[in-house]
């Protein structure tokens, strides 16, 4: 079963980025990552920056980032359904603590690193 992670992401204070919360999803051996500057638990839409792919090892990793880039801490951790992949979108459902929801990715468009990510709780 697949897994995600999301990390809250604090950088040093003379960062020119702010704080931001990276989700990952475990692809084909890599985390497929994407930046977040709200909480990613809410329903409305907010933009997600696809970032470079991560080491596994950071499904399980907290604590300082080399080169000065500031820190991690987990925000929720579990297993994830891949639903859907394809060009245009992906949708996993994730099994974590904090986050039980359906989470849509959606690209802007082919040239663009940019995404919208919207978590849609699970109905009752």
């Amino acid at each position: 079963m697949m897994r995600f992670v999301v990390l809250h992401h604090r950088l040093p204070a003379a960062s020119a980025r702010a704080d931001h919360y990276d989700f990952m999803l475990e692809m084909g051996g890599v985390l497929w990552t994407w930046a977040l500057a709200e909480r990613p638990d809410g329903a409305a839409a907010q933009s997600a920056a696809r970032l470079a792919d991560h080491r596994l090892r950071y499904l399980d990793y907290e604590g300082p980032l080399s080169d000065g880039r500031g820190e991690v801490a987990r925000y929720d951790t579990g297993p994830c359904a891949l639903l859907r992949q394809d060009a245009e979108a992906i949708v996993v459902e994730l099994q974590g603590a904090r986050l039980r929801c359906r989470v849509l990715l959606t690209r802007r468009d082919e040239s663009s690193t940019l995404w919208d990510y919207r978590c849609e709780p699970f109905s009752a």
